[in-house]
C-alpha cells in the first residue's frame, strides 16, 4: 500500500478517558483538601512537594497512554504501540501514583476494618501481588484476549484497569507509602529481577513467531507500511529489552544506594583491633590490679 494511506492522526474523542482522569484529579483534590486536614496533625504538611510532582506526572502519563492518538494507534493499527501503552500504565504511572500517595491516606485505606480492606491487604502481600501481576501480564498477551479487546472497547479499558490495579499492588512492595509494606532493599532487588524475567516467555513468543499471532492486527491496510509480523516482533523486543532494562536500571540504582548506605554504616562503627592474648598482657593485668586485699578477721572466735 502507499505510505500514509492510513491516517492515524484523525482526532477521536474519548470521553471515558477524560472522565477517568477528571475523577482521579477530583478524588486527589478531595483527599488533600478535605480529608487530610482532619487527620494530619497541625503544623505538618498534608502532602509534600515531591508527592504533588509525582501525582501530576502520574496523571500525565496515564492520560497520554490512554487517550488519542496513542490509544487509537494501539487499538487499531500497531500492537507495538499497544505494548508501549501497557508499559507506561504498569511500569511508570502505577509507581508514580504510589509515590504520590501520602502515608496517612494509605493507612486510612489499608487499616480499615471492612472486607474490602481485608481483601486489599491480602492481595498486597508481595508474593501474591507478584504472582497476580505476572499472571495478568502473561494473560494479556494471549491471542484470544488481545483479539477480543481490540474489537471491544469496554473489554479493552477493563483489561487496562485490571493491569493497572495489579501493578499498583506489585509496586507497593517497592515504593509503597507505608514503610512496613515495603521489602528490604536486597529483597526488592530480587523481587524486581523475578518480575523482569516473567515477561520473557510472551516476548520470545512474539519475537520468534513465524506468522501473525494476533488476527485483529492483521489488517491489509498497514500504518506506515509496518507489516503485521514486523509489528509483533517489535512489540516482543519492546517487552523484553525496554521493559527489562527499565527494571534492571531501577535495580542498579537501588543497589548503588544500598551499597553507599552499607559503606557509611561501616565507617560509623568503632574500629577494634583483634590480636592473640600474650603472657605479657596477663602479667600487666595482674600488675595493674595490685596485691589482693587482706581478708577481714573472723569475729566469731
Amino acid at each position: 500500500m502507499v505510505l500514509g494511506a492510513v491516517n492515524a492522526w484523525d482526532w477521536q474523542p474519548h470521553p471515558e478517558v477524560w472522565l477517568l482522569i477528571a475523577a482521579i484529579i477530583g478524588l486527589g483534590g478531595y483527599a488533600v483538601r478535605v480529608i487530610g486536614p482532619k487527620v494530619v496533625p497541625a503544623g505538618q504538611p498534608v502532602v509534600t512537594g515531591k508527592q504533588k510532582a509525582s501525582f501530576l506526572a502520574a496523571v500525565a502519563v496515564l492520560w497520554i497512554s490512554s487517550d488519542w492518538p496513542v490509544h487509537d494507534i494501539a487499538e487499531q493499527y500497531l500492537y507495538s504501540v499497544h505494548m508501549v501503552q501497557h508499559l507506561l500504565i504498569t511500569l511508570v504511572a502505577a509507581p508514580l501514583f504510589l509515590l504520590a500517595t501520602p502515608e496517612w491516606l494509605a493507612r486510612l485505606i489499608f487499616l480499615d476494618e471492612g472486607k474490602g480492606a481485608q481483601v486489599l491487604r491480602w492481595f498486597s502481600k508481595p508474593v501474591v501481588a507478584g504472582v497476580v501481576y505476572s499472571a495478568l501480564t502473561a494473560l494479556s498477551h494471549w491471542s484470544a484476549i488481545v483479539n477480543a479487546s481490540a474489537e471491544n472497547g469496554v473489554l479493552h479499558y477493563g483489561l487496562h484497569l485490571t493491569l493497572f490495579a495489579s501493578a499498583l499492588l506489585m509496586w507497593n512492595a517497592i515504593v509503597g507509602p507505608m514503610p512496613e509494606h515495603r521489602l528490604s532493599v536486597p529483597q526488592q532487588m530480587i523481587y524486581l529481577f523475578i518480575i523482569s524475567i516473567i515477561p520473557t516467555v510472551p516476548s520470545g513468543w512474539l519475537t520468534f513467531a513465524e506468522g501473525v499471532v494476533y488476527s485483529a492486527y492483521d489488517d491489509p491496510e498497514r500504518l506506515w507500511d509496518v507489516s503485521a509480523v514486523d509489528d509483533q516482533q517489535v512489540a516482543g523486543m519492546i517487552m523484553k529489552i525496554v521493559a527489562g532494562f527499565y527494571i534492571w536500571g531501577i535495580i542498579l540504582v537501588k543497589f548503588l544506594g544500598w551499597a553507599r548506605a552499607q559503606e557509611r554504616a561501616n565507617h560509623r562503627q568503632p574500629v577494634t583491633i583483634n590480636r592473640d592474648l600474650t603472657y605479657d598482657d596477663v602479667r600487666q593485668a595482674f600488675d595493674d590490679a595490685g596485691p589482693p586485699a587482706a581478708e577481714p578477721a573472723d569475729r566469731s572466735r
